[in-house]
């Protein structure tokens, strides 16, 4: 899964167009290290102090993937840009949070390995899931995030790895301090996503679908919720 995609130098050297555009979003209570997690993957930086997230907020990232299994260096892979939704945790902001569910078209929940209540509260997220996403079954990444604090640590391997397993759910101990597994959940999350996609015979059924030269110009081709496509950028 590490190696499927490195990141791509600037959107200059693609000129500006890609072939996919995905939307994740990443999801868990207030304080489990979201917003730190993101910035951690798309601009390698860890900010200690805790600002908590007002509604919505994202980051971008241009990325190259390739499929699994394609060891050739010299094939063409597929230029993705991804959209990192950053969602609010508090109970206040959840009418706001699960309005964009419908929208990504994968999701990385996260859990504070040294909070007890976070990791409890996987299954309420989960069932919010299962309500609002554009499917019963999404792609979805589990993280248990701040595995650098060991000493305060309240959620053994163990036990997470049992969530994961009783919901099918991929697993990776992540530091948004360190950088730890951060890039390997966000790979693993869209070989997954990917792989759905190169699966699917109608690919209307994803949200917002993004068809890799759907209007002939290498550009991404955005499927409303009709089915009908609509040329151009759909950022």
């Amino acid at each position: 899964m590490g190696d499927s995609t490195t990141a791509v130098p600037s959107s200059n050297t693609m000129g500006g167009e890609y072939d996919y555009l995905i939307k994740f979003l990443a999801l868990g209570d207030s304080g489990v290290g979201k917003t730190s997690f993101l910035y951690q993957y798309t601009d390698g930086t860890f900010n200690s102090k805790f600002i908590s997230t007002v509604g919505i907020d994202f980051r971008e990232k241009r990325v190259m993937h390739r499929p699994k299994g394609v060891a050739d260096n010299m094939s063409r892979g597929q230029r993705v840009h991804l959209q990192l939704w950053d969602t609010a945790g508090q109970e206040r902001f959840r009418s706001l949070t699960t309005a964009f569910f419908r929208d990504a078209m994968g999701f990385l929940l996260l859990f504070d390995l040294t909070n007890e209540q976070s990791f409890i509260n996987i299954r309420n997220w989960m069932t919010q899931l299962q309500m609002h996403a554009y499917c019963e079954n999404p792609d979805i990444v589990l993280c248990g995030n701040k595995s650098d604090l060991e000493e305060n640590r309240a959620i053994s391997d163990e036990r997470a790895k049992e969530m994961a397993e009783k919901y099918g759910l991929p697993y990776f101990e992540t530091s948004a301090k360190t950088g730890n597994n951060i890039s390997k959940a966000i790979e693993c999350l869209l070989d997954n996503v990917m792989l759905r996609m190169e699966r699917s015979v109608d690919k209307s059924q994803f949200p917002g679908a993004v068809v890799a030269h759907g209007n002939g110009r290498g550009l991404p081709m955005e499927v409303d919720e009709a089915g009908e496509g609509r040329g151009g950028c759909a950022c």
